[in-house]
């Protein structure tokens, strides 16, 4: 009897030790793609920022070290409410361990409460607004690609040194576009422009002519468009209608991308000014990466930086995990692991994660070439100048962030 107690009691406790160790080496990882499959940025989002998770997964090497990564998506449908329901059922439910892309700023901001309270992560490459690494940063966020402050800095400071020193915004009313607004009048009155006035449009608005003309009737020399996507594209064709440009007051796309120069086509976004932080044609890896995600996509679009942005912040989470050894399925300790290891990629070059969660890359100032100038369908840009990644972004003296220690 005593030896069979024994045995029993030996292979129960062989039994929680193995079950232990593998509780210890836990190598599945859940990624979910949270983003705007539908709406006015599902092309700079959308099924691209699916395609980046998986080419990330493929080429992080992790399954060939015994990882196991499974993929999800959703459509947000640019409402924080469902951002919010959908985050929820999948980290209590479906255990998503990181939620990427998660593009407009007013689903981002609530999915970034929800993510602090359950102890995930959201590595946010879509969303604008610079209070995600602010007053809003949390320890499991990372906002990796571009932000409010970063395009203030880059497009607005060369446009008012360029002359024009007096502007009025027309507005997406959501948190992104006041965040733009904000930020770029703050850095137009630093260097000694004026704001005329400002103007608040619903986002995804079909019909600017009301918002164009007071633009057009306060008569600054820059109109700045704190708007994205769809708005953005809409109110410069419908600005070409008006002569606002011929007239000789300036656009200023605050932030554009790719997919919207694109569907303007050059004859009506040539001499733009604008700021991303990446671009496909930039060097061999940037057209090496593009190349291959244009083949994968239906639409063969070449990426954009939200793309770009989802692909590289997957890789560095995947090094963070391979130096874990295991998943601690623990948001917090995840992120502080990469902030810890510097960023290395083929898109973005060379970088880091500060303690306030701001991805840190150089940004780039654009200008969209003419018709005569471009090669190809894609080949729209040119480079104007390239602002450093430890100036692109706002100072840590400045930071309102509380895991910032001042």
């Amino acid at each position: 009897m005593k030896n069979t107690i024994s045995a029993l009691l030996l292979g129960t406790a062989l039994a929680f030790s193995v079950a232990g160790g593998a509780f210890a080496q836990d190598k599945n990882v859940k990624i979910g793609v949270l983003t705007d499959l539908s709406g006015l940025y599902s092309d700079l989002g959308g099924q691209g920022s699916i395609v980046a998770a998986e080419m990330a997964i493929e080429d992080s090497g992790m399954k060939a070290k015994g990882w196991k990564i499974d993929l999800v998506s959703a459509d947000h449908q640019n409402k924080p409410d469902i951002a919010t329901g959908i985050a929820r059922r999948w980290i209590d439910t479906d255990k998503v361990d990181i939620l990427a892309d998660v593009l407009n700023s007013g689903v981002a901001l609530a999915v970034n409460n929800v993510v602090k309270e359950k102890n995930s992560i959201m590595l946010n490459s879509g969303a604008g607004s610079s209070e995600l690494t602010n007053t809003q940063c949390t320890p499991n966020t990372i906002h990796f690609t571009y932000d409010t402050y970063m395009l203030a800095h880059s497009t607005g400071s060369a446009m008012v040194k360029a002359g024009g020193d007096t502007w009025f915004f027309l507005t997406a009313d959501y948190a992104f576009g006041h965040a733009l607004e904000n930020d770029t009048t703050a850095v137009v009155k630093a260097a000694g422009g004026k704001v005329l006035g400002s103007v608040k449009a619903p986002l995804n608005t079909a019909d600017f002519s009301s918002y164009l003309l007071q633009a057009q009737a306060s008569k600054a020399k820059v109109i700045g468009l704190a708007n994205a996507g769809g708005d953005t594209t809409n109110s410069i064709k419908q600005a070409a209608e008006f002569g606002i440009v011929k007239g000789g007051q300036k656009l200023a796309g605050l932030l554009m991308f790719l997919s919207d120069v694109h569907s303007l086509g050059l004859n009506v976004a040539q001499g733009l000014n604008l700021s991303e932080t990446f671009y496909w044609d930039m060097n061999d890896g940037t057209r090496a990466f593009s190349k291959r995600f244009a083949e994968r996509l239906k639409t063969h679009a070449m990426p954009t930086m939200v793309h770009a942005g989802v692909y590289a912040g997957l890789l560095h989470y995947f090094k963070a995990l391979d130096a874990l050894g295991s998943n601690p399925h623990d948001g917090a300790k995840v992120v502080a692991k990469m902030k810890e290891i510097p960023t290395d990629d083929p898109l973005f070059g060379k970088g880091s994660i500060r303690i306030d969660g701001r991805g840190i890359h150089p940004a780039y100032l654009f200008e969209v070439k003419k018709p005569s100038e471009s090669k190809g369908e894609y080949d729209l840009y040119k480079l104007i100048g390239t602002t450093p990644g430890d100036q692109a972004f706002r100072p840590l003296s400045e930071s309102k962030c509380p895991l910032v220690k001042h």
